[in-house]
């Protein structure tokens, strides 16, 4: 028989959490079609895998990717460590549905400028992904605080029973058009005075659909188990799987909470499904927030509208030469981004290496000085704390990349080199693969990612992208089989 592509003479790692095994892969249209020894078949491309890896693609399980799903080369950040499907809509923020006509507030910034909120229907968003291809797969999130700016006059309070209403129906609407639940990004300031009877309200009317909450909870700081006790709470009584979005003990007061926040979360899975994911660094990126500054710890700024000279700064260098105080030097800063390194690494092990726990970059790709996890969050899994450090075997750190996130969102079949499934591919050097993007020079590519295949079309190859758009909006199961 002869297949479109066979992959040969590779250390095969499923995705499965199982052993390794040396083997080769066929591909044909855009499916896995064998596995094992097929020295007797023949592949109209031949690709040698002789010292490398065999991997599922990666599935990053928390990003801001939104606008740059629609740009042609806005993935290149992910393509290029390995990554073949993202998870957009994160935080209460999606694209659709909002039309804004004026430069939008933060942090609507995580997902690019005014010219991007032109989608009124998030069908819109969904149909316009799949009209010009995308480079990954896509599952999308549709966000409360979007749905706030849609329908709220003012962010400063609570929704009313009508606007709730308005919300629930366009939750609805996202849900039928292949969203894969509701996210919430209550520390944000225009979601920070919704009620909790709110988000309730929304989260049901997803989970209807049989979809997810997943959230940036309300707070990482001094209220921070308050806040994971409240995600719970609305994911409990909505119906929802939950998901809690970069899990982090914030500040230097919180250090070591990581093993009792996750022993309370462990406690909930008692009655109730819940997923986290996490980035593997030691430092926090956003949009510029007043309660972060003046607390001793260091802020790097990223971007500043009104200061782009600023940018790559730290922000008590900005207040010492300004002769002001952190939070004075913010407020002339603003709007702006910021890295925050107030996080411990003792912390950051410690929720990385729980079994439930999924890996999300959370990068953010419109800040013109961004977080290095952008372009090196997989990579460094890898290299840095699977072969370094030994947090993980490379079949878990594999699995935590591939089969579990799919598990966790419910992608079908995915994350798995297994026969009948989408060929999302990629190949890499176990030896070598390293993460060299850092805080100083936060866009250098990642090494030893040889080829990335999208439904079996190479997306990066060689260290360059192909130009190729080969990804799906994916849906959730039970709406349509993507």
């Amino acid at each position: 028989m002869t297949y479109d592509i066979i992959i040969r003479g590779g250390t095969v790692v499923d995705g499965s959490g199982g052993p390794r095994f040396a083997g080769d892969v066929a591909i044909d249209g855009g499916m896995i079609a064998a596995l094992g020894d097929l020295s007797r078949e023949e592949g109209g491309q031949e690709i040698d895998a002789s010292g490398r890896v065999v991997a599922p693609g990666f599935i990053d399980a928390h990003t801001h990717d939104d606008s740059a799903l629609l740009s042609g080369e806005g993935m290149i950040a992910k393509t290029s460590q390995g990554v073949t499907t993202v998870v957009a809509g994160n935080c209460g923020i999606s694209l659709a549905p909002l039309l804004l006509d004026a430069t939008p507030p933060p942090p609507f910034t995580l997902v690019g400028g005014q010219e991007n909120f032109r989608f009124d229907r998030f069908e819109d968003y969904v149909s316009e992904l799949s009209r010009i291809g995308t480079m990954t797969n896509a599952a999308l999130l549709v966000g409360h605080t979007t749905l706030r700016q849609r329908f709220l006059p003012s962010m400063d309070k609570p929704a009313t029973e009508d606007e709730i209403m308005l919300m629930q129906e366009e939750v609805a609407k996202a849900m039928a058009a292949g969203a894969f639940g509701l996210s919430s990004g209550l520390d944000y300031a225009p979601a920070v005075n919704s009620s909790t009877g709110e988000v309730k309200a929304l989260a049901h009317t997803a989970a209807q659909s049989g979809g997810l909450y997943v959230t940036h909870t309300r707070n990482y700081f001094e209220k921070l188990e308050e806040a994971i006790d409240e995600a719970i709470e609305i994911a409990s009584d909505a119906g929802n799987k939950l998901i809690i979005s970069h899990h982090q003990v914030t500040g230097r007061d919180n250090f070591g909470k990581s093993g009792p926040t996750l022993d309370q979360i462990d406690a909930a899975r008692q009655t109730l499904d819940i997923a986290q994911d996490c980035y593997p660094y030691a430092a926090s990126s956003t949009v510029l927030k007043f309660e972060r500054c003046d607390i001793g710890l260091p802020i790097l700024i990223t971007w500043s509208d009104p200061y782009p000279d600023m940018a790559n700064r730290y922000l008590a260098d900005i207040a010492s030469e300004w002769q002001c105080t952190e939070r004075e030097a913010a407020a002339r800063l603003l709007p702006a981004g910021a890295v925050y390194f107030q996080l411990d690494e003792n912390d950051v092990q410690r929720i990385l290496a729980h079994p439930r726990t999924m890996i999300g970059s959370d990068g953010l790709p419109h800040d013109k000085h961004p977080h290095p996890r952008l372009w090196g969050t997989f990579p460094r899994i890898l290299g840095h704390y699977c072969r370094e450090l030994g947090l993980f075997t490379l079949e878990e750190a594999v699995f935590r990349m591939t089969g579990l996130p799919a598990k966790e969102f419910g992608f079908d079949r995915r994350g798995r080199l297994a026969v009948g499934n989408f060929a999302d591919v990629v190949l890499f050097d176990a030896a070598t693969v390293a993460d060299k993007a850092t805080f100083e020079q936060p866009t250098l590519e990642s090494v030893g990612i040889d080829l990335v295949l999208v439904n079996g079309q190479p997306v990066w190859k060689e260290g360059k992208a192909t130009g190729a758009r080969p990804g799906k909006v994916l849906k959730p199961m039970g709406n349509s089989r993507h």
